[in-house]
């Protein structure tokens, strides 16, 4: 009779494991983030058999758990609290880095008055590990006392690792379609009109990391003068994406003050080492005067232009290169260069996506983009570059690209 009740026990305990195991399913694939993390939590309930389950994520400065979803008691996610690492029970998972189990739970342990409320008086929970990374703590718990043995630990354990799996590709799901909205929603739409000279912009998310921080921008000043930026922002994802909004309004704002463009650069600069202390880019700046054909820049860590003149090939312009926004050194002017846009000439904007590739110095990629570049209206030269430099190789960066040209339209 004891062998019968063992071998009970052991398939009870063998058909919880497979249930926990199966938690995670196709069929939830087309859930957000938010419905993906309940709709999980309900099945680990369920299989657990306890009166509530929550995730905790850490917050990105690693010092807080947030309550994020619920199922049983969702007071907490409602309130949006916050919990300080190293207080409570979440604290002491954490704490020991493994499976944990309290039975006859203090309130020093359940800081959450949800859960006091509701009675929870049994509490397990496991560290959420995703890549090696400890990204929060799943946390259940039961009204019972001694609710909770070593098996049960070790069921959480695996349920938090299904869990941090499946969490973690719907939150990189999620945040590359944000990050797509943002970069494609702070792209400009119609260039505007400029006597005399066509614009045209592409832009190309990355084959490896998808969107980063790459951004181009054209405005009107109250002076006549047309901005034209072209920028890159060091990183990738919905947080690249989100510093390059930044600094794109930024500079807008800072345009409008001034119109030597290594001042604004300068002011841009300073935003960027106090506000975003840990965020770089390259920016390249220019100020055209459609009265003048007069182009002025300013580089801060950027490719120099390529311009392409009548009875010559495209070359790239020379001019001095200031340090990338954000980097901390010393405080020296940054510097302008001023030319001429002669009739019949192209001047070509770009980030590094556009000539870097793998395993292939620089040079060959803009001695390609030199080629590319013609005397032809704007919209003819993107084509021509994008053909030549991205549809015969694939960026593995991010690619954009501005064509300013002084070349008329075939009538």
């Amino acid at each position: 009779m004891l062998a019968d009740m063992r071998a009970s026990s052991d398939s009870s305990a063998e058909e919880r494991l497979r249930r926990i195991e199966l938690v995670t399913d196709t069929s939830l694939a087309h859930l957000d983030v938010d419905d993906l993390l309940r709709e999980i939590l309900a099945r680990v309930r369920d299989v657990l058999g306890v009166d509530m389950a929550t995730v905790l994520l850490l917050d990105p400065d690693g010092e807080e758990l947030i309550a994020t979803a619920a199922v049983g008691i969702d007071d907490d996610v409602k309130q949006g609290v916050r919990m300080p690492v190293g207080h409570g029970f979440a604290g002491a998972v954490l704490s020991c880095g493994q499976a944990r189990v309290f039975n006859r739970v203090t309130d020093a342990l359940l800081i959450s008055r949800a859960l006091r409320d509701n009675g929870i008086r049994s509490l397990a929970g496991a560290p959420m590990v995703a890549g090696g990374e400890t990204i929060g703590v799943l946390c259940v718990g039961a009204t019972r006392e001694d609710g909770f043995d070593d098996q049960d630990a070790q069921l959480v354990r695996v349920a938090a690792d299904r869990i941090a799996s499946v969490s973690q590709v719907g939150s990189s799901r999620a945040e590359r379609i944000a990050a797509t909205v943002l970069q494609h929603s702070l792209l400009p739409g119609k260039l505007p009109a400029i006597p005399g000279a066509t614009m045209d912009g592409r832009y190309v998310g990355g084959a490896d990391h998808g969107i980063g921080g790459d951004w181009y921008d054209v405005f009107r000043l109250p002076s006549g003068r047309i901005g034209i930026v072209v920028g890159d922002v060091v990183g990738h994802g919905l947080s690249a994406a989100v510093v390059m909004g930044r600094l794109r309004s930024a500079l807008r704002a800072y345009a409008l003050d001034g119109e030597d463009p290594a001042r604004v650069l300068h002011k841009l600069d300073r935003k960027v080492t106090h506000f975003e202390p840990d965020a770089m880019a390259s920016v390249s700046y220019a100020l055209y005067d459609p009265e003048t054909a007069g182009l002025r820049f300013s580089l801060a860590g950027h490719l120099a232009p390529v311009m392409a003149q009548p009875g010559g090939r495209a070359d790239v312009v020379e001019a001095p290169v200031d340090p990338p926004v954000g980097v901390e050194v010393s405080r020296r002017e940054r510097r302008s260069t001023a030319i001429e846009v002669p009739p019949e000439s192209v001047v070509c904007f770009y980030t590094d996506g556009l000539v870097e590739r793998r395993e292939q110095p620089i040079d060959i990629g803009l001695k390609a983009l030199r080629e590319a570049v013609t005397c032809a209206p704007a919209d003819e030269v993107c084509a021509s570059v994008m053909n030549r430099l991205v549809s015969s190789a694939p960026a593995g960066d991010d690619v954009t690209l501005l064509v300013l040209s002084r070349v008329a339209p075939a009538s």
